[in-house]
């Protein structure tokens, strides 16, 4: 049994919006529980697995900017910032910082 925890996190790594959904679910069902309200002008870095038309129509719709990677099997390449992405270690630093307390953990 396992849990992923998606998260939002701002500039300086900090939690904004956390979501526990149901087990073994993929990365794009915890995405649908997070964007909601998102800042206009903002940019919003995920990884791969959140590469998914509808997550970003959801944040463009709200006037804010996806970087996200586009998978392998994507036949429209899409507008991408490696140099932005590289930002998106402070959400891996937060999950890092987070794995230190054993009740999240285990």
């Amino acid at each position: 049994m396992s849990t992923k925890i998606p998260a939002v996190v701002d500039a300086e790594g900090l939690p904004v919006r956390l979501a526990l959904p149901p087990d073994q679910a993929s990365d794009v069902h915890g995405a649908d529980m997070l964007l909601d309200h998102l800042a206009a002008g903002s940019v919003l870095l995920g990884d791969k697995g959140y590469d998914a038309d509808w997550i970003r129509e959801k944040i463009e719709a709200q006037d804010a900017a996806p970087n996200i990677p586009d998978k392998s099997n994507r036949k429209e390449k899409r507008c991408f910032s490696k140099a932005l992405y590289k930002e998106r270690n402070r959400v891996e630093r937060f999950f890092s910082k987070i794995k230190h307390f054993r009740r999240v953990a285990t």
